[in-house]
């Protein structure tokens, strides 16, 4: 397979709450040229969309995990929750070396600042 590019699309029955938050909030960049809600991140992009068959919050928020790969895990912890985002894992080391903050979206998805820095 190859892949010439890549994104997620995160579908929503409030696309407008999303966008706001994953741009006023999260703080990830627009990227008007791919669409309203279309955000780049790290060379790809996250899609903020409508779904006829989407309502209401995830109903398995665990089984798809946005992971952001940040410097700064305090630092962007603490910008957020100034914001009044809620974490429900904080600062969580693993065995292989990362240490995992874990919030929420306004429609329940999880996502995950992670902090790694390999030796």
């Amino acid at each position: 397979m190859n892949v010439t590019s890549f994104n997620i699309n995160i579908t929503t029955d409030n696309p407008q709450r999303l966008i706001e938050f994953y741009r006023d909030v999260v703080g990830l960049e627009p990227e008007p040229q791919v669409g309203e809600g279309a955000f780049k991140v790290a060379g790809s992009f996250i899609l903020i969309d409508g779904h006829s068959e989407t309502s209401s919050a995830s109903k398995e928020p665990s089984r798809v995990l946005i992971n952001m790969f940040v410097e700064d895990l305090a630092a962007e912890q603490k910008r957020l929750e100034a914001q009044g985002v809620a974490f429900i894992r904080t600062a969580g080391r693993e065995y292989w070396g990362g240490v995992i903050s874990t919030f929420t979206d306004p429609d329940g998805n999880y996502l995950q600042l992670i902090e790694f820095h390999p030796q």
